[in-house]
């Protein structure tokens, strides 16, 4: 490196500008070159916006004059043809009533050179048709006819060439305008080029950086050293993403440990109650709304107390994760469920019928039966499932929950592995089944 770039290195590139004012600077010598090349310019359209006026106001005007009298002495022409070629003397006629009108239209009379012309035609096609047309009279208007066609042919290029001194000048001024605005452009590009250059390298590869940087904490990744910027902001950005990383990572994992707190249960992964019922409530509103079927349902494990006082808490927890397994692999993927409470379930079946609730209780309970949990010593055991299902297409989650509940307790009175739906048997509400918990020979609290 020489002692040159050193010194650049050292003075200017490790220097950090304030982007405000770099960028205003060059904002300002940018508006003050534009405007400069903008004046260059004005000179040159304002003698194009002259001749165009010129070009619209006079020479257009008198060059539609010229092509319309070149237009009406060649329509002279053609109806004197048809003196001589009509059939018919009223044919002759009506073509001769059209020359007298186009000889004496006042356009025609303007100009001196066809007002004479109009006239001897006119009179010599008077003549013909009075005394009879002949070979000498043929031969004399094709004197007249050419001497017709050469005169429009005169109008045509008289007026094509009114407009050429307008044009050419035009011509000129937009040749130089384009001269002059290709080298304008070719200077902004420059300056936009550099400018772009500059925002590239001091503002958006800084930005596409501290943007990478963001992803790799977004994802959990190492964070990639910054090189030193020259903006005294994003310098700023940059250290403060650095603190940001740290803050994200125990913002994150305090938010994770949250949401699971908040939504599942923590021995069987499912959704706890709170976290139920408010999906739930929407869900009814939804099937309320859209007047679709729904029902919900309510489980418990039979004679569950039993384990938990036979093998302890810990066997009791392993059957709860057990079946909780069980539940995961046999509902449906739109189906829900938590953990109610203790060995209590409640279930959600969107989109279904109370019939194939039924199906799906049915099957529920019958691989609960089915199943055998391994307590990890070689032995294990099987457990059953009462179930209670109520429609819930009308009227609030809490009733619909609380005629599952009812018709859950009446499938325990009647002898527990069993499925009953709200409505087909009487169901007896909890503080009747507590109240005959005796007749079961049981204690009040298990079911």
């Amino acid at each position: 490196m020489s002692a040159w770039q050193a010194f650049l290195r050292k003075h200017w590139m490790q220097r950090s500008w304030p982007a405000g004012k770099a960028f205003a600077w060059l904002v300002s010598l940018f508006g003050l070159a534009f405007a400069a090349q903008i004046f260059w310019l004005a000179g040159d359209q304002r003698q194009v916006l002259e001749s165009s006026a010129r070009l619209l106001n006079s020479t257009v005007p008198s060059t539609l004059e010229q092509f319309r009298l070149a237009r009406n002495i060649e329509q002279l022409r053609l109806d004197g043809e048809r003196v001589f070629s009509g059939r018919t003397p009223v044919a002759r006629q009506q073509a001769l009533f059209i020359v007298s009108l186009l000889s004496s239209h006042p356009a025609m009379l303007a100009d001196r050179r066809t007002a004479a012309l109009a006239s001897e035609v006119e009179t010599f096609l008077v003549q013909a048709a009075r005394e009879g047309m002949s070979e000498q009279r043929y031969a004399e208007w094709d004197t007249l006819s050419n001497r017709l066609s050469l005169l429009a042919d005169d109008f045509s290029i008289e007026g094509a060439n009114l407009a050429t001194d307008d044009l050419q000048l035009m011509a000129t001024i937009m040749l130089h305008s384009q001269f002059k605005l290709a080298l304008v452009l070719a200077l902004v590009a420059v300056f936009l080029g550099g400018f772009l250059f500059l925002i590239h390298r001091h503002l958006i590869r800084p930005l596409q950086k501290m943007d990478k940087a963001l992803n790799e904490l977004r994802s959990g990744s190492a964070l990639t050293p910054f090189s030193r910027a020259s903006m005294a902001e994003i310098r700023a950005v940059e250290g403060a993403i650095g603190q940001l990383r740290d803050v994200m990572h125990e913002n994150q994992k305090a938010r994770q440990e949250l949401h699971v707190l908040a939504t599942t249960d923590s021995l069987t992964g499912m959704f706890n109650r709170r976290h139920f019922l408010a999906l739930a409530e929407e869900e009814i509103k939804r099937a309320h709304r859209y007047a679709r079927p729904i029902c919900v349902g309510m489980a418990d494990l039979d004679h569950f107390k039993d384990i938990n006082d036979r093998y302890g808490h810990a066997v009791g927890d392993r059957v709860l994760q057990s079946i909780s397994d069980l539940f995961g692999h046999t509902l449906r993927q739109s189906d829900w469920v938590s953990r109610y409470g203790g060995e209590e379930f409640a279930f959600m079946f969107t989109e279904t019928t109370i019939e194939e609730a039924h199906r799906l209780a049915e099957r529920l309970r019958q691989r609960t039966a089915d199943n055998w949990i391994d307590l990890g010593d070689g032995s294990g055991l099987q457990m059953t499932l009462s179930l209670g299902l109520a429609e819930a297409s009308k009227g609030s989650l809490e009733a619909a929950l609380g005629r599952a509940d009812a018709a859950l307790y009446t499938a325990k009175k009647q002898g527990r592995n069993r499925v009953v739906i709200a409505g087909e048997a009487t169901a007896t509400p909890r503080k009747a089944v507590h109240e005959s918990s005796d007749d079961l020979d049981l204690p009040v609290d298990e079911r």
